[in-house]
């Protein structure tokens, strides 16, 4: 998940009842993710049985990386200590972002638990995913989606001397900088993050009404209405406005094919 989709996730108050029993049922052990992004790996390369919890953040549509009919099949937990200790699982795997509470008593209980941060590239993404595959005991698996990666990358890179320049928001004014998995992708499709024009590193908020004087040659956003789409789309009446899905900006690793194959069309439509 990109740095400013797991701190929003983090500050918002939400509560997901009516979860699933899950597959591997109630006994205790298995792996509990408490982190979406590894969610969309586990499901790839474990058996349903073996993942005792996901994350709530992967039933809700603007913080999946997954389907919803797939996420809906697991329990899904909050990530408080309490559920996640109740559950007795094998490995917890969660972000670096979880409080420095919950983390000592996830320790307390003896949980075997892996931490991991938001990576900043392709490459990055690529060693999560072999991280998490190592960890589960599934290194096949982890080839597998790298290996995609590896053809995605290769079908869809395209090199330009005078790319033109796209900025993408993640949801109303947040806007994805420089320094940033989505950022890598654009490149590697020939598009040219203008938000670095702006001085804008990772995410942030990046108004219409900041632009407009230089507009890029491309919106992109996530949803086609909302406040930030009405005003980009008055203020920049002249200018491009693709549509990228949410469910391709929150994670990385298998989310890296289809992103890429959206931002080509994109590129290509320019």
């Amino acid at each position: 998940m990109n740095r400013a989709a797991i701190l929003l996730a983090l500050l918002v108050a939400s509560t997901l009842g009516g979860c699933s029993v899950p597959p591997g049922g109630r006994g205790g052990g298995g792996i509990v993710s408490t982190n979406p992004c590894v969610d969309a790996v586990l499901v790839r390369i474990v058996p349903a049985s073996r993942i005792a919890a996901i994350s709530h953040y992967s039933q809700d549509p603007g913080g999946t990386s997954i389907p919803l009919e797939v996420a809906r099949r697991f329990r899904a937990t909050a990530g408080t200590a309490e559920e996640v200790i109740a559950l007795h699982p094998n490995l917890v795997i969660a972000s670096t972002y979880t409080p420095a509470a919950t983390q000592a008593a996830y320790a307390r209980a003896g949980l075997k638990t892996l931490l991991l941060g938001i990576p900043d590239s392709i490459a990055e993404s690529q060693a999560q995913v072999t991280q998490i595959a190592d960890a589960v005991g599934a290194p096949s698996g982890g080839k597998r989606i790298n290996a995609d990666i590896d053809r995605a990358v290769a079908r869809w890179t395209r090199h330009s001397a005078n790319p033109p320049s796209a900025l993408l928001y993640i949801t109303g004014d947040l806007a994805t900088g420089d320094g940033t998995l989505l950022t890598d992708m654009m490149t590697r499709v020939g598009l040219r993050n203008a938000a670095v024009r702006y001085g804008l590193t990772h995410t942030g908020t990046l108004s219409a009404e900041t632009i407009v004087t230089q507009p890029p040659d491309v919106v992109i956003a996530s949803e086609r209405v909302g406040r930030g789409a009405a005003l980009r789309h008055r203020l920049l009446p002249t200018t491009p406005q693709a549509v990228f899905p949410r469910v391709l900006i929150n994670c990385g690793g298998p989310t890296i094919p289809p992103a890429l194959k959206r931002l080509a069309a994109i590129r290509a439509g320019l």
